[in-house]
């Protein structure tokens, strides 16, 4: 017996992304003299640029009785070319100066990345006075390949709201001999400046 097994059913090379990878073909030898060849099965793996990124190295030997071998191979490319999915990303707001809301949360998924890697960042752009300006917030999801996906909310921050005086002294009548009272020490109070300013200006009418 010098003649070797014949596989069948070896599968070609392929290129695939990290989460469609194909189990193992499974094929089948015939010989001229043995009625059950044997196939032994071995798969290496060769590390790639990231953690996605790698080759299978897939090999079926077939031994006859007498020792005859054939083989076959199929090598699996495997890539990751896909970026994460942003969840969560809150939409564009414009709001007054003491509701500027809390930073949000989003969640990422990916194809092949179980821990996806999410930043945050926050710049601010001045407006008109201090309590009207822009905040810009980005987020950015990076699997292990460095692929990545960005969102971004911009807050418009205002301040439409007047102080509140408190304090005031209540309207008096007099006679014209009568004392002034005194001024008095009226109060502000506003919803974004922690002081505010009061100027007195007294008018005779």
């Amino acid at each position: 017996d010098n003649k070797v097994p014949v596989l069948v059913g070896c599968p070609a090379n392929v290129t695939v992304e990290c989460d469609a990878i194909p189990a193992p073909a499974t094929p089948t030898a015939t010989d001229n003299c043995d009625a059950q060849v044997n196939v032994l099965y071995t798969e290496t793996k060769t590390t790639g640029t990231c953690a996605d990124y790698y080759t299978l190295n897939r090999r079926w030997i077939a031994t006859d009785n007498c020792g005859n071998r054939s083989t076959c191979s199929q090598v699996i490319s495997v890539v990751d070319t896909k970026a994460p999915v942003l969840v969560g990303c809150p939409a564009n707001v414009t709001v007054e100066c003491n509701a500027v809301p809390t930073p949000a949360t989003p969640t990422a998924t990916d194809n092949c990345d179980k821990e996806v890697n999410i930043t945050y960042n926050e710049t601010k752009t001045v407006g008109t006075c201090t309590d009207a300006y822009t905040l810009t917030r980005l987020w950015r999801a990076t699997d292990n390949c460095g692929n990545a996906t960005t969102c971004s909310q911009v807050i418009t921050v205002r301040d439409t709201k007047a102080p509140v005086v408190t304090f005031v002294p209540a309207d008096v009548t007099l006679n014209c001999t009568d004392n002034l009272p005194p001024v008095g020490t009226p109060t502000g109070t506003d919803n974004c400046a922690a002081q505010v300013t009061v100027l007195y200006k007294g008018e005779a009418k």
